[in-house]
């Protein structure tokens, strides 16, 4: 069912869909910034292909990331999961050795270190408003628990998914609060209060898409943070009143970077996998 590009591409990700992941284009410039000859390509498995491709990866590859919709479908099909990533429901980098598939999480690293790099933001002790429960949150709210954040608030359509999330997450220091979407007030209060807005959710990936929420919910955020690496509504917004913002580029580059340190064992050449990433959205 699945077959190698070619002998040296070692590494993918894969997705449902993945046509669109410019992963390839950061992560080959990686390779070759270190002077290595493994490549990395994509593969589209669907949900009920899954299986057998970690098959074919444990026989073929020598790692993978993933990307929608299999994070957290992945981790019964692996031989060991991290801690972290098992605790999070959340894998998106899974290293194969001596045939043994080994999964993780860089997601919840890859925006922490993205929003230190954007906004100069610690973690620790902050104050976090997340738009959005779903597979993309759930990582990146378990790594701000885990840093000790004061206060995360969670903001989704579906209130209850929203308080499933903050109950899966409790009994560390971090203040758990769970909103819908129509708690206006309480949603506004939160954001003012907050150190960074997180936008989480799918909204904005088609132009079509409705904004997460009321964006003049938004007037007094002190930063936004969209993990979607378009030019969003959200960003949008708050590009036109002044307000600190970044798209999910960061992340995805430091995350990325990651998966390639657990790879290869070696730090990752980040400038030129950053100047990849950058020509390929560009685009």
């Amino acid at each position: 069912m699945f077959e190698l590009e070619n002998e040296f591409v070692k590494y993918a990700v894969i997705g449902d869909p993945v046509a669109h992941s410019v992963s390839p284009a950061m992560q080959n410039a990686g390779f070759m910034a270190a002077g290595l000859d493994e490549r990395y390509g994509k593969y589209h498995v669907k949900p009920d292909e899954l299986a057998d491709f970690t098959e074919f990866a444990r026989h073929n590859l020598y790692g993978f990331n993933a990307t929608v919709p299999h994070k957290s479908a992945l981790i019964d099909l692996l031989d060991e999961v991290a801690p972290a990533a098992l605790a999070a429901n959340s894998v998106n980098t899974v290293s194969v050795r001596n045939g043994k598939l080994y999964g993780d999480s860089t997601d919840g690293y890859g925006l922490e270190t993205a929003l230190k790099e954007a906004f100069d933001l610690d973690i620790a002790d902050s104050r976090i408003v997340m738009l959005g429960a779903g597979g993309a949150a759930q990582a990146t709210a378990f790594e701000f628990v885990s840093r000790q954040a004061a206060h995360l608030t969670i903001v989704n359509r579906t209130k209850s998914k929203a308080e499933a999330l903050a109950e899966h997450l409790s009994g560390q220091s971090t203040v758990l609060t769970a909103l819908g979407n129509d708690e206006t007030d309480l949603i506004a209060q939160a954001i003012t209060h907050a150190d960074v807005v997180i936008q989480a959710t799918s909204a904005g990936l088609r132009e079509s898409d409705a904004p997460p929420l009321e964006l003049e919910l938004l007037q007094n955020a002190a930063a936004i943070f969209d993990m979607i690496y378009k030019n969003t509504a959200v960003l949008q917004y708050a590009q036109k009143h002044n307000i600190p913002c970044a798209d999910g580029r960061g992340m995805l580059l430091h995350q990325g970077a990651k998966s390639f340190s657990i790879w290869t064992e070696r730090r990752a050449p980040v400038a030129a996998m950053r100047a990849a990433l950058d020509a390929a959205l560009n685009k």
